[in-house]
Order: C-alpha cells, then structure tokens, then sequence
C-alpha cells in the first residue's frame, strides 16, 4: 500500500471517531438556532442598512474580494462602513481605523480595506450588536454597513444577507464540524437572501449552474449568483508602480488558505514559480522574513521577484523599513470577482435597491428625507 493510501485510511478512520462530536456539535448549533428562531434570543435590526456577507465553512470561499466587489457597487453613492471581528489581531473591542492602524491592530484584512479604499470607515469588534451602535456613535454620517464573516452573528439582524459558498466545495455536499468543515448545517443556507457560489471557472456553461442551483435548492425569497475570480495588475508593494511579471522568476509568499488557484495562475504567465507557503492569516517576524530573503537570494535565476497576495501584503507591511532596504521589487497581486452568466446587473440592482430603500427611511425616520 502506497504511503497516500495509508495516509488516506487513516485519516478516514479518525474521521468516523470525529462523527459522534460531529452530532454533538450540530445538537448545540441547532439548539441556538432554534432559540433565535423562537426569539427566546433577541436579534437587534438597526435603522441603518447592514449587509452581511459571510459562509457556512470554516473559510477559503472568498468573502474578501465580495466585500471589496460591495465597496466598490457603493462607495460613490454612500458613506460606507465596514465591521469585522479583526481575526488575529493583537486588540481587543471596537475600534476604527487610523492614520495609525496597522495589521496588528485591526487584522490583516480589515487593513487590506484601509490601505486600498481611503474614504472607507473599517471598523473591528467582536461583537457586532456592540460594535455598530458604538459606530454609529462615532460616525453618524454612515450609510451602510457591511458585515464581514458574520453570517453566525445573529444577534444582528442584517437587511440583507449574502452566503458565499466555494464552487469545489458547496456546502450541500461538505459536513459539520469536525467531520467537515461547516460551521452549522446545511439547512443553515435558508436564512440568505443571497447565495454566492464563488471561484467558479470563468468559462462556467449555463447548464453546469443550473445543476448546481438545483443542488441548493434555493427558497423562494433567494437569488443564486456565480463568481469567478480575476487577476489584476500587480504593482509594487513600495512604490505602487505597476510591476509586469510575464517571464518572470517568481519567489511567491502567501499565507492564504488555499494557495494552488493563484500557484496556477502565475505559472501560466512567469517563467518559474517557487513558492513559501505559511498558516492562513501567518503574521510574519523575523526568521520569515530571512527565509524569504534567502530563497530570493539563493535561487539561481534571472529577472527574478517577490509577488504576494493582497492580504498578506497588509501584514508584510509591518516591516516596510526592512523590505525597503532590501532592495527587491516585492510586486502584490489583486483579485477582484465578476458576476458570470450575465447576471452582475441583476445582482448589483438587487444590492441598491436594498440600500436605497434603507437608506431613504432611515433618512425619513431622522427627519430630513422627505419634502
């Protein structure tokens, strides 16, 4: 027996031993859901529109880019905020980015927001039924409120709420926690308004979205949208300069939860791809920073470079001082998503006109919307 084959029968042993803690978690998921459900719990809906995006899977469906697709659909009409719980990061409690914020501080992508949209309001806390009142209070000029990775959260009632689900992993076919990697159970998907399958191949034919619509089985008060993901221009973590990485040695430094889709991407544009892969959400120190300056420096290749992910640029940047001094072009590489099929009129028309409407009574209930 091969060592793969090994390796896969135990772990498919250990996986049944999983399934009785499996049953026990799900038990006490559904148990607070159902409380909420029967208000025994009470959900806060706020005057102001909030719009959850978030997952039923413990990460990798890529909420990131889709709260940056929001940012970019309203920032130009509205006064936009977002909220996460700021994960790994070295505070504790509610907080508002600063001139002064760091990674560290609020998380790293909560600062990749901050960096890449100036006239955002990103805010942290851990407990969003605290943390927007004490936003509101701080900034009262906020239209909307985004809520990233809160799809657990039910203490808040949202306006509109977005589940996001990877197309090589739909929920309907994962399990909960620890047998899978579900947070709750499928039946959870119910409560969105909108389903997100994500990181669908940008070719993807009617027909295969229709089969997996079907799959998921969407209620009648939800939409189902596809996404793919799109490469942009990379550009200099330093100087912002656009950086060309056609035949280009790459040196690739992530630290995201799955790296392969990126790993594949650039092989098909650079020359060579060696690549330091880290833990998802890695805060890099020291001894990481000289493993990554040695396999740039002892790689005998030409034209070579360092490329990194948006998000894990947000952490790089704690040591800009010691990058600068290296003297590397050190390139970051932006993802947006594309609504396939067609459908990103329908999508972003469903978006406004929820923020719109939200947004007028809120103005109307404050005494200055209307004649």
């Amino acid at each position: 027996m091969g060592s793969k084959n090994i390796l896969y029968h135990i772990f498919s042993v250990v996986r049944i031993f999983l399934y009785p803690i499996a049953l026990l978690y799900g038990a006490i998921v559904w148990l607070r859901n159902r409380l909420y459900d029967a208000k025994f719990f009470s959900s806060i809906e706020f005057s102001v529109p909030v719009i959850t995006v978030g997952n039923l899977s413990t990460g990798g469906t890529g909420k990131t880019p889709h709260v940056e697709y929001l940012i970019r659909l309203l920032q130009y009409q509205y006064r936009v905020a977002t909220m996460s719980r700021g994960y790994k990061r070295h505070t504790q409690g509610f907080l508002i980015a600063d001139n002064q914020t760091n990674a560290l501080r609020i998380g790293d992508e909560p600062m990749q927001y901050h960096m890449k949209y100036p006239e955002l309001v990103v805010s942290v806390a851990e407990e969003r039924m605290i943390g927007i009142p004490a936003l509101l209070q701080r900034r009262p000029d906020v239209d909307v409120i985004l809520l990233d990775d809160a799809y657990q959260h039910r203490s808040v009632k949202a306006g509109l709420t977005v589940l996001i689900t990877d197309y090589s992993r739909p929920f309907y076919k994962d399990h909960i926690l620890p047998f899978g990697s579900l947070r709750e159970a499928k039946s959870a998907y119910k409560r969105a308004n909108v389903v997100i399958v994500s990181k669908c191949p940008l070719d993807l034919k009617p027909a295969q979205a229709k089969e997996i619509e079907n799959s998921i089985a969407p209620m009648p008060h939800q939409k189902v949208f596809f996404t793919g993901i799109n490469y942009d221009t990379p550009y200099n973590l330093i100087t912002r300069q656009q950086v060309d990485i056609r035949k280009k040695s790459i040196v690739l430094v992530c630290a995201i939860a799955r790296p392969e889709p990126l790993e594949a991407f650039l092989k098909t544009h650079a020359s060579d791809v060696h690549t330091l892969s880290y833990q998802d959400h890695h805060y890099f120190v020291t001894p990481d920073l000289e493993e990554i300056k040695a396999a740039y420096d002892n790689w005998q290749v030409t034209d070579k470079i360092i490329l990194t992910t948006e998000k894990d640029a947000a952490r790089l940047y704690l040591h800009i001082n010691k990058l600068t001094a290296w003297g590397i072009t050190i390139a970051v590489l932006p993802i947006a998503v594309s609504v396939l099929l067609n459908k990103g009129h329908e999508f972003d028309t469903a978006v406004l006109q929820y923020v719109e409407a939200a947004v007028m009574e809120n103005r109307e209930m404050m005494g200055y919307g209307g004649e």
